[in-house]
C-alpha cells in the first residue's frame, strides 16, 4: 500500500434541526461518570455531510458514526475498516474488498456488500458537494457476494483509497437515508442520541457495535460562538476539552499542570487568503502577486495567532511528499508590491467568516495591504451558512480567508467554477498526471503543480493551521497532530 499525506487539520470550512433520536438534551456541564463533553466552534447547520459543505458535519459523525471500508491510520497508511482487507489487480485498476462479517447498521439492518455498492454509486448520483469529483475515477461498483465488493476504475489512481478515508467512502444504509440531515444511520462505534440546536450533540455509544466498545458510554459535542465563552467553561468544569484552542494568547490561563494539559502538533490546514480571480482586480496576475509581496507572515502568525503554526507558502502542508517550502517565492516586500500595481490603488471587499482566525488575521492583512495602495473593506460574514452563500456558493467577493482543512485538496484549484475562480489548464494537467502515475511521478507532477500555483499567485496561504488542544488532566487518548476530518472519541478515556 502507498504511503499517503498523513495530517488532516481540524476546523476549518466548520459548518440543525429539532432533537433527533432517545435521551436528553447534551448540554449543561461536563458529563459525568466517564462520559466526556468537548468544546467546538461553528456547530452543523444539519447533519448531512452529502449535501452540506465543510468540516463541521464529518468532524462529529465521520469514524464515530460513520464508518469506511479503509481509514487512515496513525503513521498515514491507509488501515482496514469495515474491509478486513483488499486485493489489488497488477493493472491497478479493480480493488476487491472482503467485507467484515456480522456486521449492522445502528437500525438493525446488516451492512453488506449491497450497501458498497449503494454508497458509491450514490455519490455520483445524490452527492451535492463538488469533493465528490475525486470518485469520478470510479467506472462500476458490483457485489460478488455479501461479504465482497469489486470496484473497478477507469484508470489507476494514487488517490482513490485515500478518497475513500475521507467522508466519501462513509457506508450508508440503503435504507437509512430518508433523513440524513437528521438522522444519520452508521455502523460506528457511537449513534445519536440528542441534538439540542443551538447548544450541543450528544452522541452514546452504540450497543450493536462490530468492534471494541469505546471507553466513554458517551460524548457531548458543545458549541460555543465566543472564544472567551469556551475556555470559562474548561476553567470551570463546563466543558472537559477545548477541540481547538481559538485564541492562543490565551493558553496562559491553563498552566496550572495539576488541573490542565495542552496538547500541540500539526494539521494540514491551509489558512488561505482566497483571491477572487475572476473579477477585477484580481483577475490581474500582478495585482495578485503583488498581494503576495504585501503581507509579511511572520508578522501576521505573530499577531493574529500568537505565533502558533507555521508559514508553508503553498497549499501542500509539511507531512504530505510533495511538500516544499514555497515561503520565498514571494517575500516581503512592499516596494515590490508596489512596483507591481504600477501606482494604482484599489478598493475591495474582504469577506470573511466570523471564525476567531479569520477575524484576527484580516485585521493584519488590511493594515498591510493598506501599505501599499489596497483598501480591504472586511466585511464579517455569519458561518457557515452567509460566508457558503456569498463566499463559497456565488463567488461574491474580493479577498476572503478560511482554514481549507480537506485532505489532499490542492485539486479545488482545478476546477474553475471553485470559489477560486482559477483557471489554468496546465495545473489540471499535472493534477491527472500525478494521480495515474507511478509514485515517483505523482510526487513530481504535484511539486510542479504546487509551483505553478505559486507562480500563479493563485491565492496567498497565510499559515498553517496548528492543532492545539486543552482539556483536563484525566483526559487520555488526545492526539497530538489532527490526522482526519473527524475528530475521532473512540481513543479517548476520562479518569
Amino acid at each position: 500500500m502507498r504511503r499517503i499525506g498523513i495530517w488532516i487539520a481540524l476546523g476549518g470550512l466548520l459548518m440543525s434541526a429539532a432533537a433527533c433520536g432517545g435521551g436528553s438534551g447534551g448540554g449543561g456541564g461536563a458529563a459525568k461518570g466517564g462520559s466526556l463533553t468537548v468544546g467546538f466552534v461553528a456547530e452543523p447547520a444539519n447533519l448531512d455531510f452529502t449535501s452540506t459543505e465543510g468540516a463541521a458535519i464529518p468532524q462529529a459523525l465521520l469514524v464515530n458514526v460513520y464508518e469506511g471500508l479503509v481509514k487512515l491510520g496513525q503513521d498515514g497508511t491507509i488501515q482496514p475498516l469495515l474491509a478486513e482487507k483488499w486485493e489489488v489487480s497488477p493493472d491497478r485498476r479493480t480493488y476487491t474488498f472482503t467485507l467484515r462479517p456480522n456486521v449492522t447498521f445502528t437500525s438493525g439492518a446488516p451492512f453488506t456488500a449491497d450497501d458498497v455498492v449503494f454508497s458509491l454509486d450514490r455519490v455520483r448520483t445524490d452527492w451535492k458537494l463538488k469533493i465528490k469529483s475525486k470518485l469520478d475515477v470510479i467506472d462500476k461498483v458490483e457485489k460478488k457476494d455479501d461479504t465482497t465488493a469489486v470496484v473497478t476504475l477507469k484508470r489507476p489512481s494514487n488517490d482513490f483509497l485515500y478518497a475513500l478515508a475521507t467522508r466519501l467512502g462513509a457506508m450508508f444504509s440503503r435504507t437509512g437515508v430518508a433523513d440524513l440531515a437528521n438522522k444519520p444511520v452508521g455502523t460506528g462505534p457511537y449513534q445519536l442520541a440528542a441534538w439540542k440546536r443551538g447548544d450541543s450533540i450528544r452522541l452514546d455509544a452504540n450497543p450493536k457495535y462490530w468492534g471494541a466498545r469505546p471507553a466513554l458510554p458517551a460524548v457531548t459535542l458543545k458549541y460555543f460562538k465566543d472564544a472567551t465563552a469556551m475556555n470559562n467553561a474548561l476553567l470551570t468544569g463546563g466543558i472537559d476539552v477545548i477541540s481547538a484552542v481559538q485564541a492562543p494568547e490565551s493558553l496562559q490561563q491553563f498552566a496550572d499542570p495539576a488541573r490542565f494539559q495542552t496538547v500541540e502538533g500539526t494539521t494540514n490546514g491551509e489558512v488561505v487568503l482566497s483571491m477572487n480571480n475572476g473579477r477585477p482586480p484580481f483577475d490581474d496576475k500582478k495585482v495578485r502577486q503583488a498581494v503576495r509581496h504585501a503581507i509579511d507572515h511572520k508578522a501576521l502568525l505573530d499577531t493574529a495567532w500568537a505565533g502558533r503554526g507555521r508559514p508553508i507558502g503553498s497549499m501542500v502542508p509539511p507531512t504530505d511528499p510533495w511538500y516544499e517550502d514555497r515561503t520565498g517565492d514571494y517575500p516581503y516586500d512592499v516596494a515590490k508590491a508596489k512596483e507591481l500595481l504600477g501606482g494604482r490603488t484599489y478598493t475591495v471587499k474582504m469577506r470573511i467568516p466570523n471564525l476567531p482566525y479569520a477575524v484576527a488575521s484580516a485585521q493584519v492583512v488590511k493594515s498591510q495591504l493598506a501599505q501599499v495602495g489596497i483598501t480591504a473593506d472586511i466585511e464579517p460574514l455569519e458561518f457557515p451558512a452567509r460566508w457558503l452563500d456569498v463566499v463559497f456558493k456565488q463567488a461574491d467577493y474580493d479577498l476572503s480567508i478560511i482554514n481549507h482543512v480537506e485532505p489532499h485538496d490542492m485539486g479545488i484549484f482545478a476546477d474553475k467554477s471553485y470559489y477560486f475562480r482559477y483557471d489554468n489548464p496546465e495545473f489540471g494537467k499535472l493534477l491527472a498526471s500525478a494521480d495515474e502515475g507511478t509514485e515517483q511521478q505523482q510526487t513530481e507532477d504535484l511539486k510542479k503543480a504546487a509551483k505553478l500555483l505559486s507562480d500563479d499567485a493563485a491565492a496567498d496561504w497565510l499559515f498553517l493551521f496548528p492543532n492545539l488542544i486543552v482539556a483536563e488532566k484525566g483526559v487520555t487518548g488526545l492526539p497530538k497532530n489532527a490526522i482526519s476530518e473527524s475528530f475521532d472519541f473512540t481513543g479517548l478515556a476520562k479518569q
